[in-house]
């Protein structure tokens, strides 16, 4: 496992890094109500921090990503890169009063599952790979 300590601390910065993105992103709507088309809206919304905490998490995550994508295998590490979906879920809960849902948790079990599922398949394939003739 030559990449493992690699893809342990690339994936938690990209979670980190999306996870803030969304939560900025989240407060930055909250704070943009009432909507309005017109100047003084879009000045009250970029007058907020939450939207440049979004931008420096959306900026973040994208180099995170182009770094991953050099070394990681591109299935497991697509499906990998869905994890801030829970992440910014369990986040809501304290930051946004927000509750667990059985849909919500099977939602997450299932993602948490299926990049289980990826990353084991592709760790199989590269075993096969490495000890075949």
């Amino acid at each position: 496992m030559k990449h493992g300590w690699f893809y342990l601390f690339g994936f938690a910065l990209l979670i980190g890094f999306d996870s803030l993105a969304q939560i900025n992103f989240k407060f930055a709507g909250m704070h943009a109500l009432p909507m309005a088309a017109n100047i003084a809206w879009l000045l009250r919304v970029f007058g907020q921090p939450w939207v440049y905490g979004a931008v420096v998490g959306y900026i973040g995550a994208f180099f995170t990503w182009m770094s991953l994508l050099k070394h990681a295998p591109i299935g497991p590490a697509f499906a990998a890169s869905h994890l801030d979906v829970v992440s910014a879920m369990l986040l809501s809960i304290p930051l946004f009063g927000e509750h667990l849902t059985a849909p919500r948790v099977l939602g997450a079990v299932a993602i948490v599952a299926g990049i289980t599922c990826l990353g084991l398949a592709e760790s199989r394939e590269h075993v096969s790979d490495v000890t075949a003739p």
